[in-house]
C-alpha cells in the first residue's frame, strides 16, 4: 500500500495530480509551516502572452502553518481569478463544462487559504475521477502528540499510521530526505517518475507545468489519460 504526503497547493500542476493517482492514500500536510511565494498560495495559467499568477492574497506572520494563514480579503481576488480564467479560457473546448462549477467554488466565503486549496484540489479530483482517499494532516490525533518531531520521522509516522508499507516521494526527495530512515522503519521508499505529457492548449506553443485548470478546460474527459502518459 502507497502512501503519499504533500502540502496543500493552490489549484497544482500535473505531477501533484499524478502522486495521488499513484498513491493508496494521500495525506494533505498542512500543519506544517507556510512557505510564501511557492505553490501554496498561487499556480499559473497560460495566456497569449505566456504565463500569469493565480494568486491568493494572504495574511500570515512567519512561522505559521499552513492551516493558520487566512487569506486576504480587502482585495477581491475571487473577481481576479475569475475573469483571468473567462479572457484566457473562453474559447477552450471544455469551458462551458467547467467554468459554472468553478464559479460556484470561487463564490464562497472562504477565509482559510488550506480549506480553499483543498477544495480545490477534490474538485480537481472529482472531474479526473480519481478516488484516491485525501486525508487532513492535522486530523491525526497522533501527530498531535508529537509536535517537535522530525520532518522525515514525521513522513514515516504518518506511512505507517495510514497502514502503508511504502511511501511515495516527488523527485524533489532525493534532495532533502534521509533515506535510510525508512527501510530502518521496514518502509520502502519509492521516488516518484512524471515527464510532463504535451496536451493541446491555446494560445500558441505548449508550456508545461501550469495548473491542472490548463489541462482539464483544454482536454476534459482525457485529462486523466494524459497525466498518466507521464506516469513511469
Amino acid at each position: 500500500m502507497i502512501c503519499a504526503i504533500h502540502q496543500p497547493q493552490t489549484f497544482p500542476w500535473l505531477g501533484y495530480i499524478a502522486k495521488i493517482i499513484q498513491s493508496d492514500i494521500f495525506v494533505i500536510l498542512e500543519n506544517v509551516q507556510f512557505k510564501k511565494n511557492e505553490w501554496q498560495n498561487r499556480n499559473r495559467i497560460k495566456t497569449v502572452a505566456g504565463t500569469q499568477w493565480l494568486t491568493v492574497p494572504v495574511i500570515h506572520k512567519f512561522g505559521q502553518y499552513i492551516n493558520e494563514v487566512q487569506i486576504n480579503s480587502s482585495s477581491n481576488w475571487q473577481h481576479k481569478h475569475i475573469q483571468a480564467l473567462k479572457t484566457n479560457y473562453g474559447k477552450a473546448k471544455y469551458y462551458s463544462n467547467l467554468m459554472p462549477e468553478i464559479e460556484q467554488l470561487y463564490s464562497q466565503d472562504w477565509l482559510n487559504l488550506a480549506e480553499f486549496n483543498l477544495a480545490g484540489i477534490r474538485w480537481i479530483l472529482e472531474k479526473l475521477t480519481i478516488c484516491t482517499p485525501v486525508i487532513v494532516a492535522s486530523e491525526i490525533g497522533e501527530l498531535k502528540n508529537n509536535p517537535d518531531i522530525s520532518p522525515d520521522d514525521r513522513l514515516i509516522l504518518i506511512t505507517k499510521l495510514m497502514q502503508a508499507d511504502t511511501y511515495l516521494s516527488g523527485a524533489g526527495g532525493h534532495d532533502y530526505l534521509k533515506t535510510d530512515l525508512f527501510p530502518k522503519n521496514n518502509l520502502q521508499l519509492k521516488f516518484q517518475i512524471f515527464e510532463h505529457p504535451e496536451y493541446q492548449q491555446l494560445h500558441g506553443d505548449f508550456i508545461s507545468h501550469l495548473s491542472a485548470l490548463d489541462l482539464l478546460f483544454n482536454e476534459g474527459s482525457n485529462a486523466r489519460s494524459i497525466i498518466e502518459g507521464g506516469i513511469r
